[in-house]
């Protein structure tokens, strides 16, 4: 009996289009590489020479997602953005301690593999990476048959930064009178896309292409808008300010997120006024007829950033982040009191 012969491609996985993959996203990384890396795409291990110039080093390790705006990714075949998503969300976090990121690795999921799409994933990784400063030193690309429908794929990404132990933000010394300054965010970043994808997919029935005047633009270029990188702005206030406490504010929104830095016996006080609400939100809120208090809890808001400096220098750390390019508002102050997010 002849029996046909049975291989890795027959059974859904193509190794060659996975070589393929690799040799095309060789560019796109090595244009973030720096002298400390030590190994390029494509072997099993990928090193990284500690920096010079720090006493006492520490690293510090972040890992993240996109959550389902990778949905809005592909109802729009746009892969080119989310890449920066991915990084944005990693990066921003260990930045919250003072971090510097090094190097950042991803992962890249799908039941079968469209090289294209993945390039262009990997090439919108690499441009996050630029924008962080960071080296794009590795990944891994799974390609699984009858585990994702076709045409859908998954992401993680994953990061190390170093601070110097002196220098590691901890909010401990957080105190009353303290300022809290919003460094205002690009969009929705990437949380709250199940409330955004059911209102505009399926409340409204919108289309992925539709036109949306009251927002200036295609429902794709508005929902794909990249979460905003953080690092060489705050990098900059960290370097000339002393910063008490960081906070990236993605799913919990300020009240969920500021808390996370607060002392015992300190208290956030945010004015809900105080910065300029970004349209998109305003948008989801009339049209779905979102309560307040949950808007503030599910999205930022218009602020993706925050810092808590002295009332000594916050004119000053204002002046540094809006040097770097940032838009900058004073939302609230310290007070003593239960350890939570007052929203005013």
């Amino acid at each position: 009996m002849n029996r046909k012969k049975l291989t890795y491609k027959d059974a859904g996985v193509d190794i060659e289009a996975g070589d393929t993959l690799v040799e095309k996203i060789k560019p796109f990384a090595k244009r973030t590489f720096d002298k400390n890396v030590l190994a390029g795409i494509g072997g099993f291990g990928a090193g990284y020479l500690l920096p010079e110039g720090y006493k006492k080093p520490v690293l510090v390790s972040g890992t993240d997602g996109v959550g389902t705006k990778l949905k809005v990714a592909q109802m729009s075949s746009i892969h080119d953005t989310i890449g920066i998503d991915l990084v944005a969300m990693c990066v921003n976090d260990i930045l919250t301690v003072g971090a510097k990121p090094l190097f950042f690795l991803d992962y890249f999921a799908t039941g079968k593999l469209s090289v294209d799409v993945a390039a262009d994933v990997v090439k919108g990784i690499a441009k996050g990476c630029e924008m962080a400063g960071c080296a794009l030193i590795g990944g891994e690309t799974a390609e699984m048959p009858d585990f994702y429908p076709e045409g859908e794929y998954d992401l993680a990404g994953f990061v190390v930064g170093i601070v110097d132990r002196d220098r590691y933000i901890t909010g401990e010394n957080i105190e009353a009178g303290d300022k809290i300054l919003g460094i205002a965010s690009s969009g929705i970043h990437s949380n709250g896309y199940s409330l955004v994808r059911k209102l505009f997919f399926e409340i409204l029935s919108l289309g992925i292409d539709d036109e949306l005047e009251e927002l200036g633009g295609k429902v794709s270029d508005i929902l794909l808008t990249p979460t905003k990188i953080y690092v060489k702005s705050v990098l900059e206030l960290i370097s000339n300010i002393e910063v008490k406490g960081l906070a990236h504010i993605t799913g919990g929104g300020i009240p969920g997120n500021l808390v996370r830095i607060l002392p015992e016996g300190r208290k956030a006080v945010i004015r809900k006024d105080s910065w300029e609400i970004l349209p998109i939100f305003r948008f989801i809120q009339e049209k779905g007829n979102v309560p307040e208090d949950e808007m503030f809890r599910t999205f930022n808001m218009g602020i993706g950033m925050c810092a808590v400096v002295s009332p000594d220098n916050f004119k000053e750390a204002v002046a540094v982040l809006e040097q770097a390019g940032e838009k900058v508002f004073v939302i609230g102050e310290i007070v003593e009191g239960e350890r939570k997010v007052e929203m005013l």
